[in-house]
């Protein structure tokens, strides 16, 4: 059973192997060859019937059959078990086969919409034989042979050799001579037709193409064939049978199929080429079967001599010249005499051939058959067929010559007797004439063959017009040649009139090609000259110049006098006189000869229009004026039309056009009769139906225009312009031409050609001009006139409006898609199909210009209106009566395959008027209404997409050959294609790209279900092409072909796929179709990185698009879960070990999913690869050429810059490149510019160096755009590697692996940038960015490491502990933690480090914004070796202080202290670059530099980095640069605030300022530089905002972005109040000198710091200021500090800042009542109320607060004391003896009418003692707090869910139900560890409370119950005086004795007994309880135990 797909198997094989020359194919090729050598032998025979067959088929329906190729049987529908019977018969083949011929029909049926499977099969069965006969020839022609050779490999030719013999000798010539007489079209049809095997006119057209072509091929096989080596004896006796029977078509020629065995029977009879090679001749001649043969010669000869006659006797006599001709070869050469005979006898045979009218018959059915110009061998053979007749038989010539001179002389006398010429003439040699005219008259290969003809009578002077054989000048030239010229030269002497016409017409048709034309110039030139030695009088020869110009000044001499004058009118339809016919003829064919000459020389087309006496033009024009038949007037414009060609006659040309009024463009005013061409148009050639003549005008208007073209033509007699022409050419010719009447119908569409071409070019050449849009006045005979347009903006309005000539153009395209769609020749197809492209390229051209056209209009002053011509498409069809305009023009996209330029432009429209979505709307919507069309639409679409023709050239500089440039426009419309995909897909739907695509357009998008072609009835669409194009390739080993081969296309499939994937509405359809039915992604990805060196550009953006789409891909499959998905691209992109080379099934992927990447990493380690991702990143070429900067001679290097940049735009792709064609024009424009003599001498070096220019600006453009695509590649690489990290399930890829992956890639990308000198800067951003990415995911990757042996609580202690005394070895469970820090080593770390600091180094100065990538990198990486938040478990403080120096250092400060030791190797060029980001740049940079500075000098033991900031004045800028932050940041407490950028800046730099300040030497150096100095200086501290009562309940809104004012406030506030406390608390040495600048902050912001301490809003933020400020006053805000400022200031300002100090200390201890007593409670009430958001964490931060507000206003009471009391005798006493706390609370309330102090009150010793209780308490709920939460740290793992779930909820407050149990437990910890942390902190703050709270109440019980002298018994004065220092301090101490001074006998009685209930037993034992928990550890001592003792003693003895 013949299998169809191997048929077309053996075709493609054959193709790869010998035409595309694939080395892999030669095997292949073997193969098949071995395999199908029976289908070749067995040539088109099908397998026969069979019964058996015919019953199994017969019960296939309900048994099933086996097919080939399938497993199992299958059962067949009753319908396709008919049809199979029929085609069975149809095609005589067996039953079996014709099952399977319509199973691959209903699988190819979408490749062919509209078609049943029974005509699919019909198709499919004539290309398989199409498929065999073409691969036949093909191996046929790849032979060794005489007369060509492919230049394949030694190998291939051996094989096809052999192969090819083998077939031979079963009889190959019998079979393919017995298939070509068999096959018959017209028969095949009928038996077609009877069976309804025929459908559409396509489908008709193509069956009958297929079999032309199957028959078409066998015959060439035979042809090449004999071209390499000819047949033996029999068979070419059969080939003559054949060839006896022929018949001729109907117009009289040959069919191909004849044409090729008539010529395979010539090159049969080949002797020629034994003549050239001298060696290897008698080989040869042993191997011609003419010479070796026995008894070939005798048979063929008698076979020839025969008189039987053949059915055309002309073909007959061809063979027998052919055989004269080889026995006269034969004959001459010198070892052949037995064969004598026969030799003797080829006179006869030629004179049996020319008896037979052999001349005639060539001319007539061989040269005239449309097959003959498309083999340049058969053109060469008949060539050789001619010039040997010539040469070998020099008798016959000059015999054929008599007779011709006998016949004219007795013709000549018949005419002077006045009788009838005889009739039994025989005209040979004129037929002889005819033919040569005939065979040269075409040259398609450019091979001048007609060369032999010409023979240089002298050596030619100039060395560029060489003979073909003239290496050198003086050689002799071949004896061949010699005959052949002598021939042409003799032929012209003495001519008798009857053969002059042939005689010109054999000159005509010898004078075809530049060096012929120019010869034969030469000849006519020389025959002229009355030296030459011509025998016919002075005039010279009839044939030269002389003669035939001198003829026709008589002619217009004679014609003119005959003139009609204006009035007689009448005259012109006398008969004419002066030109008979038979001159006519001549001047005809000469006229005709000179037009030939001219075409092709230009040297002759200068030299006769500068010869003074001939002056050519003049005389035709003058010719034409006069009357003449249109005929010869349209030759006359036909040789003006050459004389045009040259730009220099060309411009006097149109003045003498204008001159002679060709064309009528003035009107004399008492003209009343019109003349000219228009009237002959429309009365001469309109009568006649023939209109030559305007032809010929538009001809030559066409090549004048494009010549040159004259502004001001016709100025002077008329308002200057070509308007009148084009007025003539739109309104006479083109608009009337469809309603004349024609007597040649292809006329018709000739004229339509060649006046649209006009406008074509017109319209091309056109640029819309500033000038154009302005009226331009000029003067004629004295008043001023509008002047009229240029020609392309006339034509521009009129394509823009509705206009007859639209209209018309519109219709002519829709009759040719019409006739197109017929499938059938009609006359003047051709033209009709040029017209066409006419017209679309017309539409094209307006849209090109129609912006710039507008946009110029627009700003004009005319008053003319418009349409965009997009708009007038959508227009409604006179006469259809719909919009189908641009349906019309996409449906020559139908015709793709066999008018690829039609289908090119129409695209090129399509493409255009795309970009708008509104009209894509109504195109949708007039693409689909009609089925019918939608489908034919669609399948023109896919058709082109799908062409196997197109190919894309890389450099088309170079003139193609047709086969390739139909090629390159194939290619063109695929890539047009894709541009309107593109540009579509951009739109909102519905838009033509989804239609295209096949997606839904009339439900949602999103619910398409897409299917392959033919499933569901999905039909194949633009989506299945593309993948298509994608596919092929990907089974082999080089991955997808088109990247190869289309790059470009490639780049644009990939483009159009990645857009499906990333449209939310186009992404689920694609990416489901892509994943299940195509495996498109992975099979794409595997063949990563693709590096073709030179489509460099278009391979790096193929990979971009490919990337992002599998970055999609990746991210949806996460997303769904779809894990095996997302595995196996990880593993192709991730593994670096060797995977199985290419699976082709795809499948093979499946079964190793189990393995994990890890599952890799332990094999043999030796082979190893590298990873794909890293491959893919190799490929991109950082370096980059830059061109060479420009070395110009003339122009202005600086002006030539600025003239590219002014010619630079934006193209498709959002690149910014230089228009070359632009900047062409505008430097053209310069040269033109230029006058005088030396400009016309530069010329030639000026246009050079334009040319140098723009091959610069070229390759500039390649340069961006190549920069481009690289940055692209590199960002899809970024974000493939950033999905794969961030995106992907964590745990397809284990921590290790994860790691290891992550360093490699860091490595490579800082390697391609460090290591390349020449990096293109402009991908360091994204180098940078990736290195961002990736380092952020290496330090997560690091840390939840570290986090990882946590969770392995051990047997019986806590893990915890060992991981804080970092003695790791001590425990048994880490050993793997003690080996380095992270897996991938410190090594591996330091390398990454030292890469950052190098990659920041190199940026240099400028890339701020890439360092700023840099800096965030760094710091993720240095944060690698922070320790992770511990829990503060208060064991660590057990152990003794030399413990702690002891123990071994851990891996975090090892690996701190080694990477400052690295960063510190750099010094200060790193410091300067870090230093100077800090302090100026971008903002974001300027933040991440000074968290970098913060990082560093935070782990800086040696303090460098400091001294360097400090002595370089870093800091100093640092600090003064806030002052300017200053004036940034009260901008921002508006309520609308503009950026926050100024916050964010002012926030770092607070924190590393802050950070500074932690050191004492940083301290020092701040103070040095003022840091305080300017805070205080800043105004910004003082404006805070009001809170209003709502504050308090502002909470509650929901939390936005932009915090409210006061929240901004407090950002701004804070750090200046936290810098101040650090410097306070680390300045040792100058403590008082911080504690003064400080106070003098404090002081001139005192009005803030007052409603501060006043404010009543209990908030975190609130509270955490009123902490702060506590923390800085208590230790500012003191006496000692006052005395230590240097005050040179008078008593006034001392008074005023001690009034200050005065009033901060009331309102600190005022706070005390607050936030001390039980008032406490109220507060916290309140702010449970507000906060129920994340009340867990507020509530620890006001605790918090509450408890440190507590803890600094005590510490502040202790340092007043302290600071103010010598000794224990003068105590400052802060409270008043009153214990009651109660009754102290409503204090202020109740004694307002006291006397003394009315404004404020001392709080009482209650407080301290409620203080004390309270805090007590607090310590024993927060211990066990701590207890427990340490606990549950250590298990977390066994609590239960809901707390789990709680604790999370306050880390996390949404979502917590979405995320893995393990993630939970890691939200719990970092809780836990947070709870712990936080009751530490409370633990330490309460027992600071107790122990000063006991110092304070010790202090004052001692001094009221021992030293105070109750006021009843002492003088009060005298007791506050005794109290005080003398000094200074008095005055203002005033307020506390005052209070104080009222103490009572009564009082301190009272205070003693109150004091010993409150402070009893149990509160005693409590504190020293505290003390043994707590205080012991953290190493005070007997501090409480101390303190009670004392107070206990005091109560005792004063009870006594």
């Amino acid at each position: 059973v013949f299998s169809l797909l191997a048929e077309n198997d053996i075709w493609q094989t054959v193709m790869n192997a010998i035409w595309k020359r694939q080395p892999e194919a030669v095997h292949r090729l073997d193969q098949v060859l071995k395999k199908h050598k029976s289908d070749f032998i067995s040539l088109f025979r099908n397998p026969p019937k069979n019964v058996q067959q015919h019953e199994k088929i017969q019960k296939a329906s309900t048994e099933g059959v086996a097919i080939q190729g399938q497993q199992g049987t299958r059962l067949l529908p009753e319908q396709l078990i008919r049809e199979a019977f029929i085609l069975s018969d149809l095609f005589d083949i067996g039953e079996l086969a014709a099952v399977e011929l319509l199973l691959a029909g209903e699988h190819q049926q979408p490749h062919f919409p509209g078609l049943t499977r029974g005509l699919v099969a019909v198709l499919l069965y004539w290309d398989g034989k199409r498929c065999i006969a073409n691969s036949l020839r093909t191996l046929i022609q790849s032979r060794q042979g005489k007369t060509w050779t492919l230049e394949l490999s030694q190998e291939l030719i051996s094989m096809t050799t052999r192969f090819t013999d083998d077939l031979m000798e079963q009889g190959l010539t019998q079979k393919i001579l017995t298939l070509v007489s068999h096959i018959d079209l017209n028969n095949e049809f009928d038996k077609l037709q009877r069976e309804r095997g025929l459908g559409s006119e396509k489908h008709r057209k193509e069956v009958s193409d297929l079999i032309k072509e199957c028959r078409q091929s066998l015959a060439e096989s035979l042809f090449v064939w004999t071209c390499q080596s000819p047949l033996s004896k029999d068979d070419t006796l059969l080939l003559i049978s054949y060839l006896e029977k022929v018949t001729v078509e109907a117009d009289g020629s040959l069919d191909g199929v004849n044409l090729s065995l008539l010529m395979a029977l010539l090159y049969c009879f080949d002797v020629s080429f034994l003549e050239q090679g001298a060696e290897d001749r008698e080989d040869l001649m042993h191997r011609l079967p003419l010479l070796a043969e026995r008894q070939y010669i005798a048979t063929i000869h008698t076979r020839l001599q025969e008189s039987q006659p053949w059915k055309l006797p002309g073909l007959q006599a061809t063979v027998r010249l052919a055989w004269a001709l080889t026995l006269r070869g034969i004959s001459q050469f010198s070892d052949v005499t037995a064969l004598a005979e026969f030799t003797e006898a080829d006179e006869a045979m030629a004179e049996l051939a020319i008896a037979d009218y052999v001349f005639l018959f060539l001319t007539e059915s061989v040269v005239a058959s449309e097959n003959f110009y498309q083999e340049e061998f058969y053109i060469r053979k008949i060539h050789n067929l001619v010039t040997d007749f010539l040469a070998l038989m020099p008798m016959k010539v000059k015999q054929l010559r008599n007779r011709a001179d006998e016949d004219a002389r007795m013709i000549h006398m018949s005419i002077q007797m006045g009788n009838d010429p005889p009739i039994s003439l025989r005209r040979d040699l004129e037929h002889l004439m005819l033919l040569i005219a005939e065979l040269y008259r075409k040259d398609p290969f450019n091979m001048e063959l007609a060369h032999e003809y010409w023979c240089p009578s002298e050596p030619l002077q100039t060395s560029t017009i060489m003979g073909s054989y003239l290496g050198v000048a003086h050689q002799r030239p071949p004896q061949r040649q010699v005959v052949l010229s002598k021939f042409v030269r003799q032929m012209g002497d003495l001519l008798p009139s009857t053969i002059y016409i042939p005689y010109l017409k054999m000159l005509r048709g010898l004078a075809s090609g530049p060096q012929c034309a120019h010869y034969c110039f030469s000849l006519l030139k020389v025959n002229g000259s009355s030296h030459a030695e011509n025998i016919q009088g002075a005039g010279g020869s009839p044939v030269s110049w002389e003669h035939f110009f001198h003829s026709l000044m008589l002619y217009h001499e004679h014609l003119r006098k005959d003139l009609p004058s204006a009035d007689s009118v009448q005259y012109r339809h006398l008969p004419l006189r002066g030109i008979t016919q038979k001159e006519q003829d001549g001047l005809i064919a000469f006229l005709q000869l000179t037009t030939v000459i001219v075409n092709w020389s230009e040297n002759a087309r200068l030299a006769l229009c500068e010869h003074p006496q001939w002056t050519p033009v003049v005389v035709i024009l003058g010719l034409l004026q006069c009357s003449i038949p249109p005929i010869l007037k349209a030759e006359l414009l036909k040789t003006l039309t050459a004389f045009g060609r040259s730009p220099e006659i060309a411009a006097s040309l149109w003045q003498s056009l204008e001159y002679t009024q060709i064309l009528q463009t003035v009107r004399s005013p008492g003209q009343r009769q019109a003349i000219g061409i228009e009237v002959e148009l429309n009365e001469i050639e309109s009568r006649c139906e023939e209109y030559p003549l305007t032809r010929a005008f538009c001809q030559l208007i066409s090549t004048l225009v494009e010549s040159s073209f004259p502004a001001n033509l016709g100025a002077g007699l008329r308002p200057p312009g070509f308007d009148p022409y084009l007025q003539f050419l739109r309104d006479s010719v083109f608009l009337r031409f469809r309603t004349r009447a024609y007597r040649r119908a292809a006329e018709k569409w000739e004229v339509a050609e060649v006046v649209l071409e006009v406008f074509y070019k017109l319209l091309r050449d056109y640029e819309p001009q500033l000038e154009d849009f302005v009226d331009q006045y000029v003067e004629l005979q004295g008043e001023e006139i509008i002047a009229y347009k240029p020609p392309g903006f006339n034509l521009m309005y009129h394509l823009l409006n509705e206009s007859p000539m639209l209209e018309l153009c519109l219709s002519l395209l829709e009759e040719g898609v019409k006739q197109l769609d017929m499938y059938a020749p009609f006359p003047g197809k051709k033209h009709l199909e040029k017209a066409v492209q006419h017209c679309l390229a017309l539409l094209n051209l307006t849209l090109q210009k129609e912006n710039i056209f507008m946009d110029l209009l627009r700003e004009s002053h005319l008053s003319l209106i418009v349409t965009p011509l997009e708009q007038l498409l959508q227009g409604i069809n006179p006469r259809t009566k719909k919009a189908d305009h641009v349906v019309n023009i996409a449906r020559y996209l139908y015709h793709g395959n066999s008018n690829p330029e039609l289908a090119f432009e129409s695209a090129k429209i399509l493409c255009c008027i795309s970009d708008n979505s509104n009209i894509q709307i109504k195109l949708v919507g007039d693409f689909t209404h009609d089925q019918g069309i939608s489908q034919k639409l669609m399948a023109g679409f896919v058709e082109c997409l799908d062409n196997e023709d197109a190919e894309e050239l890389i450099n088309p500089d170079e003139e193609l050959e047709p086969e390739k440039k139909r090629a390159q426009i194939h290619h063109e419309t695929r890539i047009h294609i894709l541009n309107l995909l593109i540009t579509s897909l951009e739109c909102s739907p519905p838009s033509l790209a989804l239609y295209l695509l096949g997606f839904e357009l009339k439900k949602p998008v999103s619910t398409t279900n897409l299917q392959d072609p033919g499933v569901l009835g999905c039909p194949r669409t633009c989506l299945h092409a593309i993948l298509n194009i994608l596919e092929k390739g990907t089974e082999t080993r080089n991955g997808p072909t088109a990247v190869r081969e289309s790059p470009h296309l490639a780049e644009l499939c990939y483009q159009v796929i990645y857009q499906l994937c990333a449209c939310s509405d186009t992404s689920g359809p694609t990416m489901r179709y892509l994943r299940t039915s195509q495996d498109f992604l992975f099979t794409q990805l595997q063949y990563l990185p693709f590096s073709i060196k030179e489509h460099e550009i278009s391979t790096l953006n193929q990979m971009s698009w490919l990337m992002k789409t599998a970055a999609i891909e990746m991210r949806v499959t996460s997303l769904n879960r779809q894990r095996s998905h997302t595995q196996r691209l990880l593993h192709l992109l991730l593994d670096d070990m060797p995977v199985k080379p290419y699976l082709a099934d795809g499948e093979g992927g499946m079964e190793d999913e189990s393995r994990s990447v890890s599952g890799f990493l332990h094999f043999d380690t030796a082979s190893k690869v590298r990873r794909k991702l890293l491959n893919i990143l190799d490929s991109i070429d950082f370096s980059q050429d830059i061109p060479e900067p420009l070395q110009l001679d003339f122009f202005d290097r600086a002006q030539i810059e600025q003239v590219i940049a002014n010619c630079e735009h934006k193209n498709a792709r959002g690149q910014v490149v230089c228009n070359v064609k632009y900047l062409h024009r505008v430097l053209v424009a310069e040269v033109n510019a230029l006058q005088g003599m030396a400009a016309i001498g530069q010329r030639p070096l000026l246009m050079e160096e334009i040319n140098t220019i723009l091959q610069y600006v070229v390759e500039r453009n390649k340069l961006l755009q190549c920069l481009h695509a690289k940055r692209h590649a590199l960002e899809s690489w970024r974000q493939l590697v950033e999905i794969i990290l961030t995106a992907c399930p964590q745990d397809l890829i284990q921590a290790e692996d994860r790691q290891l992956i992550i360093r490699d890639l860091l490595q490579d990308v800082h390697d391609k940038v460090i290591l390349d000198d020449d990096a293109a800067q402009e991908l360091m951003p994204v180098v940078a960015g990736a290195v961002f990415t990736l380092t952020a995911h290496l330090s997560q990757s690091v840390k939840t490491e570290q986090k990882q042996p946590l969770a392995l609580p051990m047997a019986g202690q806590s893990q915890y502990v060992l991981m804080l005394d970092g003695s790791f070895t001590s425990s048994p469970g880490s050993e793997n933690i003690s080996m380095g820090f992270a897996s991938i080593g410190d090594s591996s770390l330091h390398i990454i480090l030292r890469k950052l600091l190098d990659f920041i180094l190199k940026t240099g100065g400028g890339f701020q914004r890439v360092r700023t990538h840099l800096y965030g990198s760094l710091l993720y990486y240095l944060q690698i070796a922070q320790r992770p938040d511990e829990p503060d478990t208060l064991e660590a403080a057990k152990k003794t202080m030399w413990e702690h120096l002891t123990a071994p250092e851990d891996v975090f400060s090892k690996l701190q202290r080694e990477n400052m030791a690295t960063i510190e190797s750099y010094g200060a060029a790193l410091m300067e670059v870090v230093c100077r980001d800090a302090c100026d740049g971008h903002e974001i940079g300027r933040m991440l530099a000074l968290a970098l500075l913060d990082h560093i000098v935070s782990v800086d033991k040696q303090q460098q980095w400091l001294l360097y900031l400090s002595n370089s004045g870093y800091l100093k800028v640092l600090v003064d640069s806030l002052a300017d932050d200053d004036r940034a940041l009260q901008s921002l407490l508006t309520p609308q605030p503009p950026l926050l950028k100024a916050l964010y800046t002012y926030e770092s730099k607070m924190a590393f300022l802050t950070r500074v300040a932690k050191s004492q030497q940083g301290a020092l150096e701040l103070l040095r530089s003022g840091v305080i100095v300017q805070l205080a200086q800043c105004q910004v501290y003082d404006m805070r905002p009001e809170i209003g009562h709502q504050g308090m309940y502002a909470m509650r809104e929901p939390p936005v972005f932009i915090p409210a004012p006061v929240e901004r406030y407090r950002q701004i506030l804070l750090p200046a109040l936290q810098l101040c406390q650090v410097i306070l608390t680390s300045s040792m040495a100058q403590h008082l000198q911080a504690a003064g600048q400080v106070l003098q902050f404090l002081i001139s912001h005192s009005d803030t710091i007052q409603a501060i301490l006043r404010c009543q809003d209990v908030s975190v933020g609130s509270l955490q200021e009123l902490a702060s400020l506590t923390g800085i006053i208590s230790k500012a805000a003191l006496p000692g500090v006052l005395n230590e400022m240097d005050m040179d200031v008078n008593e006034g300002t001392q008074m005023e800042l001690q009034g200050h100090i005065g009033r901060f200390q009331r309102q600190c201890l005022g706070l005390l009542s607050r936030f001390g007593g039980s008032d406490r409670l109220r507060q916290f009430k309140l702010q449970d109320d507000n906060a129920a958001g994340d009340r867990v964490n507020k509530r620890d931060e006001i605790e918090l607060a509450m408890q440190q507000i507590c803890a600094n206003v005590m510490e502040y009471c202790e340092s007043l004391m302290l600071q103010s009391a010598p000794s224990f005798q003068h105590t400052v006493c802060l409270f008043t003896p009153s214990l009651s706390e109660s009754t102290n609370r409503d204090g202020p309330r109740q004694d307002t009418q006291a006397p003394v102090v009315p404004y404020w009150h001392l709080p009482g010793l209650g407080i301290i003692v409620y203080l004390l209780k309270q805090s007590t308490s607090d310590f024993f709920s927060y211990y066990d707090s701590h207890r427990q939460s340490v606990n549950k740290l250590q298990n977390v793992e066994q609590l239960p869910p809901d707390e789990i779930k709680e604790l999370c909820q306050s880390v996390m407050p949404a979502g917590v139900d979405k995320i893995s149990t393990s993630q939970k437990y890691l939200l719990a910890r970092r809780r836990l560890v947070k709870l712990i942390n936080n009751r530490a902190k409370l633990l330490s703050l309460c027992s600071y409370i107790i122990e000063i709270c006991l110092f304070i109440l010790w202090r004052h019980l001692e001094h009221y119950l021992l030293h105070c002298t109750p006021t009843d018994s002492q003088d009060p004065l005298l007791s506050s005086r005794m109290t005080f220092k003398k000094g200074r301090l008095q005055e203002p101490r005033l307020d506390f004795s005052s209070g104080l001074n009222r103490v009572s006998q009564h009082d301190i009685e009272q205070l003693q007994t109150e004091a010993t209930n409150s402070f009893g037993e149990s509160l005693q034992k409590k504190l020293l309880d505290i003390e043994g928990l707590y205080s012991k550890v953290r190493s005070r001592y007997t501090f409480i135990q101390a303190l009670v003792r004392r107070i206990r003693g005091l109560l005792r003895i004063s009870r006594t």
